[in-house]
């Protein structure tokens, strides 16, 4: 299975529904969000690519009671965990928080085949070791609003082979937010 990783979109529209289009013609058969989402009505940009797509709340939540009734929608596929998720993709066990410190710390626990978490706008890859005695994937897919001048990037999970691709979206779309 292959899923589309972003996080930290903080309303930027036109790079968040670039990087989920791409993303399915790359094969993509889910989302996951990894926070900063900021207003709600951002993800309806999302919705018509019928895509599940799993979000969490970051550090600039908006308004998470609407994010909440937006999720709650039937007509929808958006799930709206909170704060952080644990969640079953393609066979894997995946956590997903804004906090990469937190983020580490779940890792670190053997729990989880995969931990994803967002916040500081940039692209890392991390074998973390756990207690179990193995390592556990970490990835932060960077920022998918380009916020702040860092280049606008999600990334691609394969969940069979554990591999993963990043991609930046090209600065025209950039210029369109």
């Amino acid at each position: 299975m292959k899923i589309c990783i972003l996080s930290d979109s903080h309303d930027h529209i036109p790079l968040l529904d670039y990087a989920v289009a791409e993303a399915k013609t790359r094969g993509a058969e889910a989302v996951v969000h990894c926070g900063d989402v900021v207003a709600p009505s951002t993800l309806k940009c999302i919705i018509k690519h019928h895509l599940p797509t799993h979000v969490i709340h970051g550090n600039n939540t908006g308004d998470l009671f609407t994010l909440g009734q937006l999720a709650g929608n039937a007509d929808n596929h958006l799930h709206y965990y909170g704060m952080d998720a644990g969640i079953e993709l393609g066979g894997k066990k995946i956590f997903l928080v804004h906090y990469p410190h937190y983020a580490r710390a779940m890792a670190a626990t053997g729990d989880w085949d995969l931990v994803c978490c967002g916040h500081t706008h940039a692209v890392k890859l991390q074998e973390i070791p756990n207690i179990r005695g193995g390592m556990t994937t970490l990835v932060n897919p960077g920022t998918v609003g380009g916020v702040g001048g860092a280049a606008a990037t999600y990334t691609m999970a394969d969940l069979d082979t554990m591999t993963f691709e990043f991609f930046d979206i090209p600065k025209s779309i950039e210029h369109q937010s």
